[in-house]
């Protein structure tokens, strides 16, 4: 059972209507890992992150995404990792980032949706607009088994990990 602690002060409205929440898991292939996640009923803040109950060793993590079948690879990123998608996007840590457990199709469709947003903002150029466009149906394409990507998951604290046999693990020696 996730243990969750409620009415706590946020950080940013400063009302009580914050939820703490801790939970623990048993991954397949990586272990007993902790999730953490932090949410605001009041002003949408949100934060939460992933650590493994071992201490791992800083990896990078290298995928091709070739097929509709590989959406499913599921996917464990810490706050502190970094994200690459060659010629699409770079993810990188900071004091928002977010951990969280997902699969391919779930990190595709979160930067989508970033993509998406930039597309509709107003004060981009249409050039931006266009680039925007070209990068969400080069997704779908990935998406829907049509074309390939190369995924890329660095992290220095090794709380993050592609588990699948097609991922590549780079580790320190």
């Amino acid at each position: 059972m996730p243990e969750v602690l409620a009415n706590q002060v946020c950080p940013v409205c400063n009302k009580n209507t914050l939820e703490l929440r801790e939970d623990e898991q048993d991954i397949p292939f990586f272990g007993k890992t902790y999730l953490f996640s932090m949410s605001c009923s009041e002003c949408k803040f949100h934060q939460s992150d992933v650590e493994a109950a071992e201490q791992k060793e800083p990896a990078t993590y290298t995928i091709e995404v070739n097929s509709e079948e590989d959406m499913k690879i599921r996917i464990v990123k810490s706050s502190q990792a970094t994200v690459k998608i060659p010629h699409v996007v770079t993810i990188t840590p900071g004091p928002g980032s977010d951990g969280y457990v997902s699969n391919i199709e779930g990190i595709l469709t979160r930067v989508k949706d970033q993509i998406q947003a930039a597309k509709d903002n107003e004060e981009e150029d249409d050039e931006a607009k266009k680039k925007a466009k070209n990068l969400l149906k080069k997704l779908n394409r990935v998406i829907w088994g049509q074309e390939k990507l190369t995924i890329t998951i660095e992290d220095p604290s090794g709380n993050s990990a592609i588990i699948s046999d097609k991922a590549i693990v780079k580790k320190p020696k």
